[in-house]
């Protein structure tokens, strides 16, 4: 089974996108953003252990299926990512939705409003930049899966730009390298970075207001177990500990004090939305982020529902829609419900795990999960209306014509006009 929909407040298919110029009931200009993440799967820069020995397109799927296993998901829900042969050695790989999900949103933004878009790490697969270490320059890396997808982007409307966060895969040769990255994205159009945290309100519109964090930095100086599934989906307990790289552990109190500056910024912004993204969700539905996931929940959830409106993420490389009431980060606090959208099939496919979800949902009562579908390439439209957030989650299909595909319509009200002060 490939998606899950529940939750009576999803509104599916039929809802029309914002034209552009539309102006709100209360006066101002609605502003939308594409969200998209873990685009940078390119099968030009494939391990070698993917490539070789070459694997007919059975064996391609019985490795899927014996991952399928050892990840305890549903053996009976069993279905195969998207494959593709490769034209110089005859075997199949899963194949990457990175040009036709740059291409869907392309197309799609030619009759709906796209003000800004957002990029939410795991860039550059599968080590990130490495400085020439494996005989590639990086300068040959950042033009073919940073730019070439989305060099046209600047000209879907004036001042378009795209938000930048890095990802664990980018953090993986070095610091060194990975900060290439954030140069790159910094001084590259239509990307924008400004450090590996920072805050930013886009071009004119200081009504909106984004909020970056670093959280392969942030988590790599805590203690974050491996995640482990018992037979039946269920949590186990951590019994083996992550190991980040080195590099990745904070460099500088700017990096030690993330958490406190996301609460600072957040509390003094006076923008009308405030939008906190970064590369790790706090909530996810494939079984293999949770650690994390608890982790991150403990850090940074008590601040979003205090003083966000949403919270975008990538990493899993699905799409999902998730609501967290607040009621144990906060408790007692009857703080309204804070969004977050996972974003993170703009090129490689992952199955959802609905054992692994059922017993999420049941030892999670604040959770709310209205949309999780794995196995699929795409994206998320994000409107900001008035004090009304409208996200439509778009697939496009494993042909690659980069068509469009409406799955879900959901809407949120802005947080942030009812929060006490």
């Amino acid at each position: 089974m490939r998606g899950y929909l529940l939750g009576a407040t999803l509104f599916l298919a039929g809802c029309a996108s914002t034209p552009p110029g539309a102006v709100s009931p209360q006066g101002s200009r609605p502003y939308a953003m594409l969200l998209f993440g873990d685009h940078g799967y390119d099968l030009d820069y494939l391990e070698a252990d993917e490539r070789k020995p070459p694997l007919t397109l059975e064996q391609a799927i019985a490795v899927e299926r014996e991952e399928w296993a050892e990840d305890k998901r549903p053996p009976a829900e069993f279905a195969p990512s998207a494959m593709i042969q490769l034209p110089d050695t005859g075997g199949y790989v899963a194949a990457s939705g990175m040009m036709p999900v740059a291409k869907a949103m392309r197309s799609y933004c030619q009759t709906a409003q796209c003000d800004s878009a957002v990029m939410l790490g795991d860039n550059i697969y599968p080590n990130g930049p490495t400085s020439g270490a494996d005989g590639i320059s990086d300068a040959k890396r950042f033009n073919e899966i940073l730019l070439e997808p989305y060099k046209d982007f600047g000209s879907i409307a004036p001042d378009f730009r795209i938000y930048a966060t890095l990802g664990n895969h980018d953090w993986r040769t070095s610091r060194e390298a990975a900060l290439s990255e954030v140069r790159y994205l910094e001084t590259t159009k239509p990307f924008y970075m400004d450090g590996i945290f920072y805050r930013v309100s886009p071009p004119g519109r200081p009504d909106v207001e984004i909020f970056v964090l670093d959280t392969e930095v942030l988590l790599a100086n805590e203690k974050v177990y491996e995640a482990e599934l018992a037979d039946d989906g269920s949590e186990l307990p951590g019994t083996t500990l992550e190991e980040p790289e080195p590099w990745t552990k904070p460099q500088n109190e700017g990096e030690r004090n993330m958490v406190a500056w996301l609460e600072q910024s957040l509390r003094q912004s006076t923008a009308r939305w405030k939008i906190v993204m970064a590369h790790h969700p706090i909530w996810s539905s494939a079984g293999s982020k949770f650690q994390q996931a608890r982790v991150l929940r403990r850090l940074i959830l008590p601040t979003m529902c205090k003083y966000a409106d949403m919270f975008l993420a990538g990493h899993e490389h699905t799409l999902e829609l998730h609501t967290d009431s607040c009621a144990a980060a906060v408790p007692g606090s009857n703080l309204p419900p804070l969004p977050q959208i996972v974003s993170g099939a703009a090129a490689k496919q992952r199955p959802v795990n609905s054992a692994f979800m059922a017993h999420q949902a049941r030892n999670n009562p604040e959770l709310k999960t209205s949309y999780a579908k794995g196995l699929i390439w795409g994206y998320v439209h994000l409107t900001m209306d008035g004090d009304q957030a409208t996200a439509r989650v778009f697939t496009t299909p494993n042909d690659g014509s980069g068509a469009n595909v409406l799955e879900a319509t959901e809407h949120y009200a802005r947080r942030t006009g009812i929060l006490p002060h």
